[in-house]
């Protein structure tokens, strides 16, 4: 098999790409502290076509020459916007009709394997921090917390990662 030509692969400019159908799924960082971390989900907004990114925190914005390094120019294709807590987020989200649901390990957790989205609705699908996760207070004020089924000895993904492998469920269901 040969690899296919950037031609081939028929990507949108970064004007095309604005102007698109979005998946209706915004990603939020809970303080998210690696910028490699949230340039990688940047990429990944991007390629499925996500509404946004929310940034919270002490989560950093760009321009940053650390997040372009993994983002590789996602961070100007995707449409973001910054708030100093995740709860205030959060408030603005739901006000604006975003059903809110955290990729969170906790007690009565969707898995994804289970979840069934409905294609009438919004999300705003929040990741936390790489050492505590989603904030308590946060997880208190969710629609729902979503958990990915793991097998192995870790207790829990990359945020990066966990936050890709979601996003392609949302993307199977409502793109």
């Amino acid at each position: 098999m040969q690899k296919k030509t950037i031609r081939e692969m028929g990507r949108d400019t970064i004007e095309q790409f604005k102007a698109r159908r979005k998946m209706p799924v915004v990603m939020v960082l809970d303080n998210v502290r690696s910028l490699n971390n949230i340039g990688a989900i940047f990429r990944t907004c991007d390629g499925f076509a996500a509404e946004a990114v929310v940034l919270c925190g002490i989560s950093a914005t760009p321009p940053s020459p650390e997040i372009h390094k993994t983002a590789l120019g996602a961070e100007e294709s995707m449409d973001w916007r910054y708030f100093s807590t995740t709860a205030e987020a959060v408030d603005a989200l739901k006000a604006e009709g975003y059903t809110i649901v955290c990729l969170e390990q906790v007690k009565d957790s969707v898995s994804l394997d289970r979840l069934t989205l409905d294609s009438n609705s919004r999300y705003a699908l929040i990741a936390g921090n790489e050492v505590d996760g989603v904030d308590q207070n946060i997880v208190d004020r969710a629609d729902f917390c979503l958990e990915i089924p793991q097998s192995g000895t870790k207790h829990s993904l990359n945020v990066s990662v966990s936050s890709a492998v979601a996003l392609w469920e949302f993307y199977k269901q409502l793109y």
